[in-house]
């Protein structure tokens, strides 16, 4: 009402600002709204979402090149893009070769921190 009193009156400066500020808080509301709106539908869309994480992303040239998405839930793998269970021998097969390359790897730092170390005598004793 009183933006029409302003513009009745002539006070041209005071009803531009009345209708500025109605107009930012009608635009909050609304936001408030769709924030809302979006986050109902998202928890109802996108349980199953939550349990796929993307672990690898490959930009080259500004193009998505390789996107790997794995599970996030024990027990499950992708297939054809889908989560499935594992089944028990895979599950132990998985687990027994996760321990065998662990000592590969941990063979195979130690070699490469003593070539390392090695190189990095000889530079010192060059004078580099």
């Amino acid at each position: 009402m009183e933006l029409i009193f302003n513009i009745a009156e002539g006070n041209y400066l005071d009803a531009e600002e009345e209708f500025y500020n109605r107009m930012e808080n009608i635009a909050f509301q609304k936001l408030d709204e769709k924030k809302i709106a979006t986050a109902a539908q998202i928890d109802e869309e996108n349980l199953d979402e939550a349990r796929v994480k993307i672990v690898k992303a490959r930009f080259r040239a500004g193009k998505l090149e390789r996107r790997k998405k794995v599970s996030t839930q024990p027990g499950f793998t992708f297939r054809n893009g889908k989560l499935q269970r594992m089944s028990p021998a895979e599950r132990r097969n998985r687990k027994m070769s996760a321990r065998r390359s662990k000592s590969k790897r941990r063979a195979s730092a130690s070699r490469s921190l003593m070539k390392r170390k090695r190189t990095l005598r000889k530079r010192k004793a060059m004078g580099l």
